[in-house]
């Protein structure tokens, strides 16, 4: 196939200084404990305490600030399980726009509450049903812009600006490891790594369950899957995108996968060695650390936590049935 970048470094630089207003310059934070378990240096970029609680915020206010005058009257459409419909609906809220929001009805209660308190409107789909097709109505009917969750340049771009910031802070590293549903966080990191810190090895994870980007990185054509079983619901794609796939192929050093148990391990980890909220889907990265899957000792890794959007009494309840 041909591949042509649609995002470019400049494109992520770019994005930055458009939404470096109102979204969190969230910390990177280190852990002496968690250095000493993995032999590594290891700067976490924290995008669980983004606005919203995710990295999503990033790409989608630069995807609707650059909508057109009359786009912006008509208002927007996004479908996700939870984060980008939250990023998508405080952006909107911020901007003054109309947001329509299609999520399935299963969608973890804190992210349908989270979206909805923003003042966006929820529409639901049953397991089964297509949410591409379902939006696609709804958007031709109100004529409504379609603000997709990860493959679109802008939001591409968007994303990247959290990889640019952590390098920004820590200098060069050996590693760079991104969770990868869509590819949009992943290929806008990748983009940052190669201009920022030309010899990091840059390291897409992915839960076992849903394992369409490492199929498609390995086959070098696009794999897409059913709808995966996991906890790692912001994951929970069927495969990479049209932007997001060529850029996987050219930036990414490699693509590896991690079990919903050691998921849920590294998640719990995480809470009690960095004292800090992660989702079951923002720890994936770290888990590919914990579970050894990067030859990391005695190197300068960057890990990225996506999000933190977990539901307590979820988490409160697996952690009373766990020995």
């Amino acid at each position: 196939m041909t591949r042509i970048s649609q995002v470019t470094y400049e494109d992520v630089a770019a994005a930055h200084e458009r939404i470096r207003a109102h979204v969190v310059r969230t910390p990177v934070l280190s852990s002496a404990a968690i250095d000493a378990h993995t032999g590594a240096r290891v700067f976490f970029k924290c995008e669980n305490l983004q606005n919203m609680g995710a990295f999503k915020s990033r790409g989608a206010f630069n995807a609707l600030s650059q909508l057109s005058a009359e786009e912006k009257r008509r208002g927007v459409l996004a479908y996700s399980s939870g984060n980008h419909a939250q990023a998508v609906a405080l952006a909107a809220k911020t901007l003054g726009l109309k947001a329509v929001i299609v999520m399935p009805e299963d969608a973890p209660k804190v992210k349908l509450e989270g979206t909805r308190s923003h003042g966006a409107e929820v529409v639901l789909y049953r397991k089964g049903e297509s949410r591409e097709e379902l939006s696609r109505k709804i958007a031709r009917e109100r004529n409504l812009a379609v603000i997709p969750p990860f493959d679109h340049p802008h939001i591409v771009a968007g994303q990247g600006t959290a990889a640019k910031e952590l390098f920004e802070e820590t200098g060069a590293l050996d590693y760079l490891l991104v969770p990868c549903g869509g590819g949009g966080l992943l290929s806008g990191s990748a983009l940052a790594a190669r201009r920022l810190s030309p010899g990091c090895k840059v390291v897409g994870v992915e839960p076992a369950a849903g394992d369409d980007a490492n199929r498609s990185f390995r086959e070098k054509k696009l794999v897409k899957i059913a709808v995966p079983d996991t906890i790692a619901d912001g994951a929970k794609t069927q495969a990479l995108g049209e932007v997001t796939f060529p850029l996987v192929l050219e930036n990414v050093d490699e693509m590896t996968s991690v079990s919903d148990d050691a998921l849920l391990r590294a998640m719990f980890f995480l809470w009690e060695k960095l004292r800090t909220v992660v989702e079951p889907t923002g720890a994936l990265a770290a888990c590919a650390l914990f579970e050894r899957q990067v030859s990391a000792s005695g190197k300068r890794v960057g890990v990225v936590l996506s999000g933190g959007n977990v539901d307590l009494r979820w988490a409160a309840g697996i952690l009373g049935s766990r020995p």
